[in-house]
């Protein structure tokens, strides 16, 4: 098998060795997509921002050990992000409440006014609601924008299985967003 080639090779060495200035470009190159991609499957800033500096972290005490070739290093990274994703939503499950939790208003808030930002909002709620690998798929193929393939072997399923779950994810999404599809308002 041959090794597959990383873009980041060069930076994980550098950050490997202690180089403030990889450190640095690491954080600045992968800290927004990692942000981003806790933002989507977790639904709420702060843990967000929690799993994305874990997953910095874990990456900075990783990369004096990191072997070239295996896989990529953003791969990795990406794997990493959504197991600490899926720790804290498994935690969420399993503390028992007397209430449920209080739940923002799904109406639009005085000061956001814009119809893009209520769509968004809208987008997002819809999102939280998919079972959580088709939202796993969805995340990964159109916010991360990775490949089909690559994002199969980071949920380690067949491409088959992917698309089936991107699919499924779509579907549901076109169905709970159907009022905001041109030419439906007042329908």
């Amino acid at each position: 098998m041959a090794p597959i080639a990383d873009p980041d090779e060069d930076l994980v060495r550098r950050v490997g060795q202690g180089d403030p200035a990889a450190i640095q470009a690491m954080v600045a190159r992968k800290l927004p997509r990692m942000l981003a991609l806790a933002q989507r499957m977790l639904g709420d800033p702060v843990e967000a921002e929690d799993v994305a500096q874990e997953a910095m972290l874990r990456a900075w005490r990783q990369a004096p050990r990191w072997t070239p070739g295996k896989a990529k290093f953003d791969t990795w990274l990406h794997r990493v992000a959504l197991n600490l994703c899926y720790d804290r939503l498994r935690r969420r499950r399993e503390v028992p409440t007397d209430a449920p939790p209080d739940r923002p208003d799904p109406g639009p808030a005085p000061d956001r006014g814009l119809l893009a930002a209520e769509t968004g909002f809208r987008v997002d709620a819809a999102l939280a609601r998919l079972p959580d690998r088709q939202r796993e798929a969805i995340v990964l193929c159109h916010y991360q924008e990775l490949t089909n393939i690559e994002a199969a072997a980071l949920m380690e399923v067949s491409v088959e299985a992917l698309e089936s779950l991107l699919s499924r994810g779509r579907r549901a999404l076109r169905i709970a967003l159907a009022d905001l599809r041109p030419g439906t308002e007042g329908a």
